[in-house]
């Protein structure tokens, strides 16, 4: 049985891992840049980044502000077992949120989107977000946080078959562009495109995409990895670099997600992570134990439904009268 306390101090301490330090897979994407950047003042941002970063960990402060709108998503066991259920692991969640906002801190972002009221604690109506995903065969339950910005950086568009993978891609560097020109986004930045669903679920594969897939990953359909690749490559060649500046580092890294959609329609959004990629994960096992980690392994083949079996049955008209 877990605990909810055991939840919020898992949820609490990722809440300081993901706005302090950063994921060594973007740390190592935003190195491996620098030396091939081709714009000086770009090169002088990327260093001037990992600067910041170690400085950051030094110190025990957010290395950005802005700490964005912190944000859950839970992978729960099929096998998992909570004391209070799961209505007490949102409640442990919100707890969490609040006490690291004003331990870390974290700068309280959330506000009434009317009336502008808060309550200096990023803790509101409908916040934080808490997205759930489940998984068989296992009792523990992961959380993951991520700490995105909630202003600019995505964008989504209605697309047709007929349009294709190229209608994808003129989509893609139209958004790119407009992220850079106009201060929209802070670059390089992990892109994510989701592709299919319906208009949510093609903005929520996008974000997932851009937040909760590490550097290097790849898509396990061999095409649609092809096109990931292809993709950072399309980026990077727009001559953009880090911050907006002339260069070559727009995209450390670009992840796409699909679902089934409607025949007549192919929807696409575009997400890019801030340029800090702000997100920790907590398992936390049915004795107790809490192990964290940076990558969340959200897609699973199981979240992915890659092997999820059904069978149509069609229906015998031979002997209908």
């Amino acid at each position: 049985m877990i605990e909810n306390a055991t939840i919020e101090t898992a949820a609490y301490e990722i809440m300081k891992k993901a706005a302090i330090d950063i994921p060594d897979d973007y740390l190592s994407g935003i190195k491996g840049m620098i030396d091939l950047e081709t714009g000086d003042l770009s090169a002088f941002v990327l260093k001037a980044m990992v600067d910041n970063y170690e400085a950051a960990t030094e110190d025990r402060r957010p290395m950005c502000a802005d700490t964005g709108l912190p944000r859950y998503y839970v992978k729960v066991g099929n096998n998992a077992r909570v004391d209070e259920g799961f209505v007490g692991v949102e409640r442990s969640l919100r707890s969490a949120t609040a006490r690291a906002t004003l331990d870390v801190p974290l700068r309280p972002n959330r506000v009434h989107p009317l009336w502008r009221t808060e309550h200096n604690n990023n803790v509101g109506l409908n916040a934080p977000e808490v997205e759930w995903s489940f998984e068989p065969d296992a009792d523990w339950i992961d959380i993951t946080t991520v700490h995105k910005g909630g202003l600019f950086g995505t964008d989504y568009r209605m697309l047709f078959p007929g349009d294709g993978v190229d209608g994808i891609k003129r989509f893609l560097l139209d958004t790119l562009i407009a992220f850079g020109k106009r201060g929209l986004a802070c670059q390089p930045a992990i892109v994510g495109v989701g592709v299919g669903g319906s208009k949510d679920t093609c903005m929520q594969l996008g974000k997932q995409a851009a937040c909760l897939r590490v550097v290097g990953d790849r898509n396990p359909d061999p095409k649609i990895a092809e096109l990931e690749l292809e993709f950072k490559e399309l980026g990077n060649s727009i001559g953009m670099g880090a911050m907006g500046f002339v260069g070559s580092s727009m995209v450390v890294d670009c992840h796409i997600e699909a679902g089934f959609t409607h025949t007549g329609g192919m929807p696409v959004s575009v997400h890019t992570f801030c340029l800090s990629s702000r997100r920790a994960t907590a398992r936390v096992h049915a004795d107790g134990r809490i192990t964290y980690r940076t990558d969340p392994q959200w897609f699973t083949p199981y979240m992915r439904r890659e092997s999820v079996a059904w069978q149509t049955e069609k229906a015998d008209l031979s002997n209908t009268g």
